[in-house]
């Protein structure tokens, strides 16, 4: 048996022989409490010495050195950066990355928000992005998209992933929410059905999907993962809130050429 942490992969990605990548739930760390177990979120309040090891358990299974597993300062933006060698000091503010060095490991640390994974395995170019409905309405992954086509990818050969995230069950919004998208992207407006009252349900990840698409991206997989309802499995920021916890761990979605 493997002492490596538990991860889910998506079978897109796992075809590509260039490429390793995982995406890593709340199992097979040593955070204790509402952390436990593998909390790989540096912004959290957990212990900073068992968020370490929890990272080192991370870049362990992926063959990396843990210095060499980056995480952005995740902002809710439409940013995305490229990067050739691990940084010191301060962590980039923007929510994507993308890199043709090999061996470099790629993070999108989430807790309900949408990890997406990107790779143009002929080009040797790989990508990682964090979008939340902010950050994907702003258009953060076609930032992402844009970055790897400056260094060579083309985004008709890009496989992307959509990691586990908070699925349209357990996503329920406000009239408000709506009327933010109606303003913004009227196409949106299929991804919400009706809830209960003036309740309404948000379709995050097939509305990832969509602007994936825009984007030139079609090869994608959808992973049928909900951080909400499987507590046991993932971390989940709007869980957290209703059961008054106070805090939360992170998923860590990682991507790295081989």
């Amino acid at each position: 048996m493997s002492d490596f942490p538990p991860r889910f992969a998506a079978p897109a990605l796992a075809q590509l022989a260039g490429v390793k990548h995982g995406f890593f739930g709340r199992e097979g760390g040593v955070s204790q409490g509402i952390y436990g177990s593998l909390n790989a979120g540096p912004g959290s309040r957990d212990d900073d010495a068992l968020v370490a090891e929890n990272r080192a358990r991370i870049a362990q299974a992926l063959g990396v050195a843990p210095t060499h597993l980056l995480s952005l300062h995740q902002v809710h933006s439409a940013t995305a950066v490229r990067v050739d060698a691990p940084w010191s000091g301060e962590r980039p503010q923007a929510d994507a990355l993308v890199t043709t060095t090999r061996g470099l490991a790629l993070t999108a640390l989430s807790a309900d928000c949408t990890p997406v994974l990107f790779a143009d395995d002929q080009a040797g170019v790989v990508g990682a992005a964090h979008a939340g409905w902010k950050g994907a309405a702003g258009g953060v992954l076609e930032a992402c998209v844009a970055e790897m086509t400056r260094v060579g990818a083309e985004p008709s050969r890009i496989v992307a992933a959509i990691g586990p995230c908070i699925r349209q069950g357990s996503y329920e919004v406000g009239p408000e929410f709506l009327e933010t998208f109606r303003k913004a992207d009227a196409d949106s407006l299929s991804f919400f059905r009706a809830g209960e009252g003036d309740r309404l349900k948000f379709d995050l990840p097939g509305y990832c999907r969509l602007r994936l698409a825009r984007a030139g991206v079609t090869m994608v997989d959808v992973l049928p993962l909900d951080t909400y309802s499987e507590e046991h499995a993932l971390f989940s920021h709007r869980r957290s809130v209703h059961q008054k916890e106070g805090d939360y761990g992170r998923n860590c979605a990682v991507i790295v050429l081989a």
